[in-house]
């Protein structure tokens, strides 16, 4: 009677242990559903978050780039207004070595006064300042300013005559134009 209450036994055991498996498979098929939705979830706002994250790195990147582009226009700018004030005392050592004195003693003087202008020189060429060519030019509005415009038999009609006032540029932008006669 033993043996046959264990087998007795063992059958509802493994009816139940089937039972038991169809169930269990189907809680099982749930959760892993569940799981794979939430999976789903949670890689969608990761990358969503991913994609916010660049899209925020890039505008930093483009705002660091504009901030130092505005600083190297802002020193320019800066940099500009200070030496266009010099300008005029370039433009008074240019006149007055146009005409030195003959005299022994006003040589000597003159001879200073060219240093002065020559080192006056050497500071515009060191900030990138350079003098914008016009002689025998065609005139252009960009750079130039033209005082006259006047009758020439030995110049082309738009060409610079003559420079009245010399222009200067620093890097790309013009400090001052150049004061020009222009031909007809």
């Amino acid at each position: 009677m033993n043996e046959e209450h264990k087998r007795r036994e063992s059958k509802h055991t493994t009816g139940r242990s089937h039972i038991n498996n169809e169930s269990g498979s189907e809680i099982k098929n749930d959760e892993n559903e569940s799981l794979k939705a939430e999976l789903e979830k949670v890689r969608a706002e990761s990358l969503e978050y991913f994609e916010g994250w660049q899209r925020e790195r890039a505008d930093f990147t483009n705002y660091k780039k504009r901030i130092e582009r505005d600083q190297v226009l802002m020193s320019q700018s800066i940099n500009g207004n200070i030496i266009k004030k010099y300008l005029v005392i370039v433009d008074d050592l240019d006149r007055a070595l146009k005409n030195p004195p003959s005299d022994s003693e006003g040589a000597k003087w003159a001879e200073g006064i060219e240093m002065i202008y020559r080192k006056l020189q050497i500071i515009l060429e060191n900030e990138n300042v350079k003098s914008i060519p016009a002689e025998a030019e065609m005139f252009d509005p960009n750079i130039h300013e033209a005082i006259s415009h006047e009758d020439s038999a030995d110049h082309k009609s738009g060409q610079v005559i003559e420079v009245l006032q010399q222009g200067y540029m620093i890097g790309d932008r013009v400090l001052r134009p150049a004061l020009v006669r222009v031909a007809k």
